[in-house]
């Protein structure tokens, strides 16, 4: 017969060593999030079955305000 092994449940797992600050934004995970809006973008532009304009903007509009929040984390940096 197989030993069986037991595994620990997830409420098992000790709590994070350090939970994220709020208020502090990663300039990375900012920078990360624009470019990842304007590929989206470009995706909605970019389609052959029909262009999704309202959806190419609002992700602009997501990358635009990614880059301002960029911008404010880097000058609260400096």
């Amino acid at each position: 017969m197989t030993p069986v092994i037991r595994l620990a449940s997830r409420r098992a797992a000790p709590p994070s060593p350090m939970p994220p600050v709020q208020g502090t934004p990663d300039p990375i995970q900012l920078h990360a999030e624009a470019h990842n809006a304007l590929a989206m973008a470009l995706h909605y532009l970019r389609q052959t079955a029909g262009v999704n304009v309202p959806g190419a903007t609002r992700k602009v509009v997501q990358a635009l305000a990614a880059l301002r929040s960029l911008d404010a984390a880097v000058e609260v940096q400096v």
